[in-house]
């Protein structure tokens, strides 16, 4: 799966916040996320937002 800067991904679980969809602002080793729906900001490896992420709406 390829995930570029500015995408937004749709998970698996929603965040306590009730939002799916999280923007991409970094990418590495680690990506890094921001919570479309509070602006909270994480950082998850690459091999675990493989199994977390459902689809890429925006390239």
């Amino acid at each position: 799966m390829e995930i570029n800067i500015a995408d937004i991904l749709r998970m698996k679980k929603k965040h306590p916040c009730g939002s799916f969809e999280w923007e991409v602002i970094r990418t590495g080793a680690d990506i890094g996320l921001r919570c479309l729906g509070c602006d909270r900001v994480v950082f998850i490896s690459r091999a675990d937002i493989t199994t977390k992420v459902r689809e890429v709406i925006k390239k």
